[in-house]
Protein backbone atom coordinates (compact mmCIF):
# COMPACT_ATOMS: atom_id res chain seq x y z
CA UNK A 1 0.00 0.00 0.00
CA UNK A 2 1.21 3.52 -0.80
CA UNK A 3 2.37 5.72 2.11
CA UNK A 4 -0.06 8.53 1.26
CA UNK A 5 -3.01 6.15 1.25
CA UNK A 6 -1.88 4.79 4.62
CA UNK A 7 -1.69 8.29 6.13
CA UNK A 8 -5.12 9.18 4.70
CA UNK A 9 -6.60 5.99 6.15
CA UNK A 10 -5.05 6.76 9.56
CA UNK A 11 -6.48 10.28 9.54
CA UNK A 12 -9.95 9.10 8.59
CA UNK A 13 -9.79 6.28 11.15
CA UNK A 14 -8.57 8.67 13.87
CA UNK A 15 -11.33 11.14 13.09
CA UNK A 16 -14.00 8.47 13.13
CA UNK A 17 -12.71 6.96 16.38
CA UNK A 18 -12.32 10.39 18.00
CA UNK A 19 -15.88 11.30 17.07
CA UNK A 20 -17.12 7.99 18.42
CA UNK A 21 -15.08 8.43 21.63
CA UNK A 22 -16.37 11.95 22.11
CA UNK A 23 -19.97 10.91 21.61
CA UNK A 24 -19.46 7.93 23.87
CA UNK A 25 -17.95 10.18 26.56
CA UNK A 26 -20.78 12.69 26.22
CA UNK A 27 -23.42 10.00 26.55
CA UNK A 28 -21.64 8.47 29.52
CA UNK A 29 -21.45 11.94 31.10
CA UNK A 30 -25.09 12.72 30.38
CA UNK A 31 -26.13 9.32 31.59
CA UNK A 32 -24.00 9.86 34.66
CA UNK A 33 -22.70 6.30 34.53
CA UNK A 34 -20.23 5.12 37.09
CA UNK A 35 -17.50 2.47 36.62
CA UNK A 36 -15.52 0.92 39.39
CA UNK A 37 -17.32 3.15 41.90
CA UNK A 38 -15.89 6.24 40.26
CA UNK A 39 -17.72 9.52 39.91
CA UNK A 40 -19.56 10.04 36.67
CA UNK A 41 -17.06 12.72 35.58
CA UNK A 42 -14.12 10.45 36.32
CA UNK A 43 -15.87 7.63 34.50
CA UNK A 44 -16.22 9.88 31.43
CA UNK A 45 -12.48 10.63 31.61
CA UNK A 46 -11.66 6.94 31.83
CA UNK A 47 -13.87 6.24 28.83
CA UNK A 48 -12.16 8.98 26.88
CA UNK A 49 -8.70 7.63 27.79
CA UNK A 50 -9.68 4.14 26.78
CA UNK A 51 -11.10 5.44 23.53
CA UNK A 52 -7.79 7.23 22.78
CA UNK A 53 -5.82 4.11 23.65
CA UNK A 54 -8.08 2.12 21.37
CA UNK A 55 -7.49 4.64 18.58
CA UNK A 56 -3.75 4.30 19.07
CA UNK A 57 -3.95 0.49 19.19
CA UNK A 58 -6.09 0.29 16.09
CA UNK A 59 -3.86 2.72 14.27
CA UNK A 60 -0.73 0.74 15.18
CA UNK A 61 -2.42 -2.56 14.33
CA UNK A 62 -3.55 -1.24 10.97
CA UNK A 63 -0.04 0.00 10.25
CA UNK A 64 1.46 -3.36 11.23
CA UNK A 65 -1.14 -5.21 9.19
CA UNK A 66 -0.70 -3.34 5.96
CA UNK A 67 3.06 -2.48 6.12
CA UNK A 68 5.62 -5.31 6.04
CA UNK A 69 8.44 -2.79 6.26
CA UNK A 70 6.97 -1.40 9.50
CA UNK A 71 6.66 -4.87 10.99
CA UNK A 72 10.25 -5.67 10.03
CA UNK A 73 11.47 -2.30 11.31
CA UNK A 74 9.59 -2.64 14.61
CA UNK A 75 10.35 -6.27 15.48
CA UNK A 76 13.53 -7.15 13.48
CA UNK A 77 15.38 -3.88 13.49
CA UNK A 78 18.10 -4.99 15.91
CA UNK A 79 18.69 -8.23 14.01
CA UNK A 80 18.72 -6.31 10.73
CA UNK A 81 21.18 -3.82 12.11
CA UNK A 82 23.39 -6.69 13.34
CA UNK A 83 23.20 -8.34 9.91
CA UNK A 84 23.95 -5.00 8.31
CA UNK A 85 27.00 -4.60 10.52
CA UNK A 86 28.10 -8.18 9.65
CA UNK A 87 27.46 -7.53 5.96
CA UNK A 88 29.47 -4.34 6.10
CA UNK A 89 32.29 -6.20 7.86
CA UNK A 90 32.13 -9.00 5.28
CA UNK A 91 32.00 -6.41 2.51
CA UNK A 92 35.03 -4.65 3.92
CA UNK A 93 36.85 -8.02 4.24
CA UNK A 94 35.83 -8.94 0.69
CA UNK A 95 37.01 -5.57 -0.55
CA UNK A 96 40.33 -6.09 1.25
CA UNK A 97 40.60 -9.55 -0.26
CA UNK A 98 39.69 -8.13 -3.67
CA UNK A 99 42.41 -5.51 -3.33
CA UNK A 100 44.84 -8.16 -2.16
CA UNK A 101 43.78 -10.48 -5.01
CA UNK A 102 44.22 -7.62 -7.48
CA UNK A 103 47.68 -7.03 -6.09
CA UNK A 104 48.41 -10.77 -6.30
CA UNK A 105 47.05 -10.81 -9.86
CA UNK A 106 49.34 -7.97 -10.83
CA UNK A 107 52.25 -9.76 -9.18
CA UNK A 108 51.38 -13.04 -10.98
CA UNK A 109 51.04 -11.18 -14.28
CA UNK A 110 54.46 -9.66 -13.72
CA UNK A 111 55.87 -13.08 -12.85
CA UNK A 112 54.13 -14.54 -15.93
CA UNK A 113 55.72 -11.92 -18.15
CA UNK A 114 59.09 -12.69 -16.58
CA UNK A 115 58.50 -16.44 -17.02
CA UNK A 116 57.56 -15.98 -20.67
CA UNK A 117 60.67 -13.96 -21.27
CA UNK A 118 62.71 -16.63 -19.51
CA UNK A 119 61.00 -19.34 -21.59
CA UNK A 120 61.83 -17.48 -24.77
CA UNK A 121 65.44 -17.16 -23.64
CA UNK A 122 65.55 -20.86 -22.76
CA UNK A 123 64.10 -21.77 -26.17
CA UNK A 124 66.83 -19.78 -27.84
CA UNK A 125 69.43 -21.49 -25.66
CA UNK A 126 67.79 -24.90 -26.19
CA UNK A 127 67.84 -24.77 -29.99
CA UNK A 128 71.63 -25.22 -30.35
CA UNK A 129 71.52 -27.84 -27.62
CA UNK A 130 68.88 -29.79 -29.55
CA UNK A 131 71.02 -29.60 -32.67
CA UNK A 132 73.97 -30.80 -30.64
CA UNK A 133 71.80 -33.60 -29.22
CA UNK A 134 70.82 -34.63 -32.76
CA UNK A 135 74.46 -34.67 -33.81
CA UNK A 136 75.37 -36.72 -30.73
CA UNK A 137 72.55 -39.20 -31.45
CA UNK A 138 73.78 -39.56 -35.04
CA UNK A 139 77.29 -40.08 -33.74
CA UNK A 140 75.98 -42.62 -31.25
CA UNK A 141 74.15 -44.51 -34.00
CA UNK A 142 77.29 -44.50 -36.11
CA UNK A 143 79.37 -45.75 -33.19
CA UNK A 144 76.74 -48.40 -32.46
CA UNK A 145 76.89 -49.57 -36.07
CA UNK A 146 80.70 -49.61 -35.87
CA UNK A 147 80.55 -51.58 -32.62
CA UNK A 148 78.10 -54.07 -34.15
CA UNK A 149 80.35 -54.44 -37.19
CA UNK A 150 83.32 -54.96 -34.89
CA UNK A 151 81.34 -57.46 -32.85
CA UNK A 152 80.60 -59.36 -36.06
CA UNK A 153 84.30 -59.23 -36.95
CA UNK A 154 85.19 -60.39 -33.45
CA UNK A 155 82.68 -63.24 -33.65
CA UNK A 156 84.01 -64.24 -37.07
CA UNK A 157 87.57 -64.04 -35.72
CA UNK A 158 86.59 -66.08 -32.67
CA UNK A 159 84.94 -68.66 -34.94
CA UNK A 160 88.10 -68.84 -37.03
CA UNK A 161 90.15 -69.02 -33.84
CA UNK A 162 87.98 -71.87 -32.56
CA UNK A 163 88.40 -73.62 -35.91
CA UNK A 164 92.17 -73.18 -35.70
CA UNK A 165 92.15 -74.42 -32.11
CA UNK A 166 90.11 -77.43 -33.17
CA UNK A 167 92.57 -78.13 -35.96
CA UNK A 168 95.46 -77.70 -33.49
CA UNK A 169 93.72 -80.04 -31.07
CA UNK A 170 93.12 -82.55 -33.84
CA UNK A 171 96.76 -82.17 -34.87
CA UNK A 172 97.88 -82.73 -31.28
CA UNK A 173 95.72 -85.83 -31.08
CA UNK A 174 97.10 -87.01 -34.39
CA UNK A 175 100.62 -86.26 -33.16
CA UNK A 176 99.95 -88.26 -30.02
CA UNK A 177 98.62 -91.10 -32.15
CA UNK A 178 101.67 -90.88 -34.38
CA UNK A 179 103.95 -90.94 -31.35
CA UNK A 180 102.13 -94.01 -30.12
CA UNK A 181 102.43 -95.52 -33.59
CA UNK A 182 106.11 -94.67 -33.57
CA UNK A 183 106.58 -96.46 -30.29
CA UNK A 184 104.64 -99.37 -31.66
CA UNK A 185 106.72 -99.35 -34.83
CA UNK A 186 109.83 -99.69 -32.76
CA UNK A 187 108.38 -102.90 -31.40
CA UNK A 188 107.00 -104.12 -34.68
CA UNK A 189 104.71 -103.27 -37.64
CA UNK A 190 101.46 -101.51 -36.77
CA UNK A 191 98.67 -102.74 -39.03
CA UNK A 192 95.70 -101.27 -37.12
CA UNK A 193 95.64 -97.88 -35.46
CA UNK A 194 93.60 -97.01 -32.40
CA UNK A 195 90.08 -96.04 -33.42
CA UNK A 196 90.48 -97.36 -36.97
CA UNK A 197 87.26 -98.72 -38.45
CA UNK A 198 87.03 -102.43 -39.16
CA UNK A 199 83.44 -102.59 -40.45
CA UNK A 200 80.67 -100.06 -40.96
CA UNK A 201 76.99 -100.49 -41.77
CA UNK A 202 73.91 -98.29 -42.04
CA UNK A 203 71.04 -100.06 -40.25
CA UNK A 204 67.30 -99.47 -40.30
CA UNK A 205 65.33 -102.35 -38.84
CA UNK A 206 61.77 -103.23 -39.75
CA UNK A 207 61.50 -105.42 -36.67
CA UNK A 208 63.49 -105.07 -33.39
CA UNK A 209 64.21 -108.86 -33.42
CA UNK A 210 66.52 -108.35 -36.41
CA UNK A 211 69.05 -106.42 -34.31
CA UNK A 212 71.01 -109.50 -33.15
CA UNK A 213 71.33 -110.86 -36.67
CA UNK A 214 72.66 -107.51 -37.94
CA UNK A 215 75.17 -107.22 -35.09
CA UNK A 216 76.42 -110.78 -35.59
CA UNK A 217 76.97 -110.14 -39.30
CA UNK A 218 78.83 -106.89 -38.52
CA UNK A 219 81.04 -108.67 -35.98
CA UNK A 220 81.88 -111.35 -38.52
CA UNK A 221 82.82 -108.72 -41.13
CA UNK A 222 84.98 -106.85 -38.60
CA UNK A 223 86.67 -110.08 -37.52
CA UNK A 224 87.51 -110.96 -41.13
CA UNK A 225 88.94 -107.47 -41.75
CA UNK A 226 91.04 -107.66 -38.59
CA UNK A 227 92.26 -111.16 -39.52
CA UNK A 228 93.33 -110.03 -42.98
CA UNK A 229 95.14 -107.00 -41.57
CA UNK A 230 96.79 -108.63 -38.56
CA UNK A 231 97.53 -112.10 -39.91
CA UNK A 232 97.81 -111.72 -43.70
CA UNK A 233 98.16 -114.90 -45.68
CA UNK A 234 96.32 -116.99 -43.09
CA UNK A 235 92.82 -118.37 -43.44
CA UNK A 236 90.35 -116.49 -41.17
CA UNK A 237 89.09 -119.62 -39.47
CA UNK A 238 88.78 -118.38 -35.89
CA UNK A 239 87.59 -115.40 -33.87
CA UNK A 240 90.40 -112.95 -33.02
CA UNK A 241 88.11 -109.93 -32.53
CA UNK A 242 87.03 -109.38 -28.92
CA UNK A 243 84.23 -106.92 -28.08
CA UNK A 244 82.96 -106.48 -24.46
CA UNK A 245 79.60 -108.15 -23.97
CA UNK A 246 78.20 -105.03 -22.24
CA UNK A 247 79.05 -102.94 -25.33
CA UNK A 248 77.27 -105.45 -27.55
CA UNK A 249 74.16 -105.40 -25.33
CA UNK A 250 74.03 -101.59 -25.39
CA UNK A 251 74.42 -101.70 -29.17
CA UNK A 252 71.49 -104.10 -29.47
CA UNK A 253 69.29 -101.87 -27.30
CA UNK A 254 70.11 -98.87 -29.46
CA UNK A 255 69.39 -100.64 -32.74
CA UNK A 256 66.02 -101.82 -31.49
CA UNK A 257 64.90 -98.20 -31.25
CA UNK A 258 63.19 -96.58 -34.27
CA UNK A 259 65.41 -94.74 -36.70
CA UNK A 260 68.34 -95.23 -39.02
CA UNK A 261 71.71 -95.92 -37.37
CA UNK A 262 75.30 -96.03 -38.51
CA UNK A 263 77.28 -98.74 -36.68
CA UNK A 264 81.07 -99.08 -36.78
CA UNK A 265 83.40 -101.59 -35.18
CA UNK A 266 86.65 -99.81 -34.28
CA UNK A 267 89.99 -101.00 -33.01
CA UNK A 268 90.46 -100.23 -29.33
CA UNK A 269 94.22 -99.72 -29.72
CA UNK A 270 97.23 -100.02 -32.03
CA UNK A 271 97.64 -103.62 -33.23
CA UNK A 272 100.88 -105.11 -34.53
CA UNK A 273 101.11 -107.62 -37.30
CA UNK A 274 100.90 -111.17 -35.99
CA UNK A 275 99.03 -110.48 -32.74
CA UNK A 276 96.51 -113.10 -31.69
CA UNK A 277 93.76 -110.83 -30.34
CA UNK A 278 92.25 -107.56 -31.57
CA UNK A 279 90.20 -105.64 -29.03
CA UNK A 280 87.40 -103.53 -30.50
CA UNK A 281 84.40 -101.46 -29.48
CA UNK A 282 81.15 -100.54 -31.29
CA UNK A 283 80.42 -96.97 -32.28
CA UNK A 284 76.78 -96.15 -33.11
CA UNK A 285 75.38 -92.82 -34.31
CA UNK A 286 72.08 -91.70 -35.80
CA UNK A 287 72.29 -91.53 -39.56
CA UNK A 288 71.99 -87.95 -40.73
CA UNK A 289 72.66 -85.84 -43.76
CA UNK A 290 76.24 -84.61 -43.72
CA UNK A 291 76.44 -82.71 -47.00
CA UNK A 292 74.18 -81.60 -49.79
CA UNK A 293 75.25 -81.08 -53.38
CA UNK A 294 76.93 -77.68 -53.97
CA UNK A 295 77.00 -76.98 -50.24
CA UNK A 296 79.96 -74.84 -49.12
CA UNK A 297 82.03 -76.69 -46.50
CA UNK A 298 84.95 -74.29 -46.05
CA UNK A 299 86.12 -70.91 -47.34
CA UNK A 300 89.48 -69.14 -47.39
CA UNK A 301 91.13 -66.20 -49.13
CA UNK A 302 94.39 -66.47 -51.00
CA UNK A 303 96.03 -63.10 -50.51
CA UNK A 304 97.60 -61.23 -53.43
CA UNK A 305 101.13 -61.81 -52.08
CA UNK A 306 100.61 -65.61 -51.83
CA UNK A 307 101.87 -66.64 -55.26
CA UNK A 308 104.51 -69.28 -54.65
CA UNK A 309 103.69 -72.93 -55.16
CA UNK A 310 104.44 -73.69 -51.52
CA UNK A 311 102.11 -70.93 -50.27
CA UNK A 312 99.33 -72.00 -52.65
CA UNK A 313 99.71 -75.68 -51.71
CA UNK A 314 99.67 -74.81 -48.00
CA UNK A 315 96.56 -72.68 -48.39
CA UNK A 316 94.71 -75.42 -50.33
CA UNK A 317 95.77 -78.08 -47.79
CA UNK A 318 94.50 -75.92 -44.93
CA UNK A 319 91.24 -75.37 -46.81
CA UNK A 320 90.76 -79.11 -47.32
CA UNK A 321 91.68 -79.77 -43.68
CA UNK A 322 89.06 -77.22 -42.59
CA UNK A 323 86.43 -78.89 -44.81
CA UNK A 324 87.34 -82.33 -43.43
CA UNK A 325 87.10 -80.99 -39.86
CA UNK A 326 83.65 -79.58 -40.71
CA UNK A 327 82.27 -82.89 -41.99
CA UNK A 328 83.75 -84.68 -38.98
CA UNK A 329 82.10 -82.13 -36.70
CA UNK A 330 78.80 -82.95 -38.39
CA UNK A 331 79.33 -86.63 -37.59
CA UNK A 332 80.76 -88.09 -40.80
CA UNK A 333 82.61 -91.41 -40.45
CA UNK A 334 84.61 -90.82 -43.61
CA UNK A 335 88.36 -91.13 -43.04
CA UNK A 336 89.12 -88.50 -45.65
CA UNK A 337 87.77 -86.40 -48.49
CA UNK A 338 87.45 -87.64 -52.05
CA UNK A 339 88.53 -85.20 -54.76
CA UNK A 340 89.99 -85.17 -58.27
CA UNK A 341 93.75 -84.76 -57.75
CA UNK A 342 94.42 -83.79 -61.37
CA UNK A 343 91.77 -81.09 -61.19
CA UNK A 344 93.24 -79.86 -57.89
CA UNK A 345 96.76 -79.75 -59.38
CA UNK A 346 95.49 -77.75 -62.36
CA UNK A 347 93.84 -75.30 -59.98
CA UNK A 348 97.09 -74.94 -58.01
CA UNK A 349 99.06 -74.21 -61.19
CA UNK A 350 96.49 -71.61 -62.27
CA UNK A 351 96.72 -69.90 -58.88
CA UNK A 352 100.51 -69.83 -59.01
CA UNK A 353 100.55 -68.39 -62.51
CA UNK A 354 97.78 -65.80 -62.02
CA UNK A 355 98.67 -62.30 -63.21
CA UNK A 356 96.17 -60.12 -61.41
CA UNK A 357 96.97 -58.61 -58.04
CA UNK A 358 93.69 -59.28 -56.28
CA UNK A 359 92.90 -61.71 -53.44
CA UNK A 360 91.28 -64.95 -54.56
CA UNK A 361 88.37 -66.50 -52.65
CA UNK A 362 88.53 -70.31 -52.55
CA UNK A 363 85.73 -72.62 -51.41
CA UNK A 364 85.30 -76.33 -50.89
CA UNK A 365 81.87 -77.51 -52.10
CA UNK A 366 80.22 -80.93 -51.86
CA UNK A 367 79.78 -82.77 -55.16
CA UNK A 368 76.88 -84.93 -53.98
CA UNK A 369 74.64 -85.68 -51.05
CA UNK A 370 76.23 -87.84 -48.37
CA UNK A 371 75.09 -89.28 -45.05
CA UNK A 372 77.02 -90.29 -41.96
CA UNK A 373 78.66 -93.45 -43.36
CA UNK A 374 79.05 -92.23 -46.95
CA UNK A 375 82.34 -90.95 -48.40
CA UNK A 376 82.40 -87.21 -48.92
CA UNK A 377 83.32 -86.07 -52.43
CA UNK A 378 84.37 -82.43 -52.79
CA UNK A 379 85.80 -79.95 -55.23
CA UNK A 380 87.83 -76.77 -54.72
CA UNK A 381 86.54 -73.82 -56.75
CA UNK A 382 87.26 -70.11 -57.15
CA UNK A 383 84.49 -67.72 -56.17
CA UNK A 384 84.41 -64.28 -57.79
Amino acid sequence: MSGWLLILALLILGGVLSTLGDRLGSRVGKARLSLFNLRPRRTAVVITVLTGSLISALSLGLLLLVSRQLRIGLFELDALQAKLRDSRSALEAAEAERIEARSATKRIEAELITTRRRAATLRQELEPLQQQKLQLEQERNRLTADIQARDIDIQRTEAELRSVRDRIKAGEQELTSLEQDLLALRRGSVVLRSGQGLATATVRLDQPEQAKQVVDRLLQEANQTAYIRVRPGETPDRQILLVPRGDVERLLQTLRQPGTWVVSMRSAGNVLRGEAVVYAFPDVKPNRAITRVDEVLATTTLEKNERGSEAVRTRINLLLASAFAEVQRRGSLSEGLQFDSSELNALGIALVERTDHKPVKLQVIALRNSDTADPVAVSVIIRP
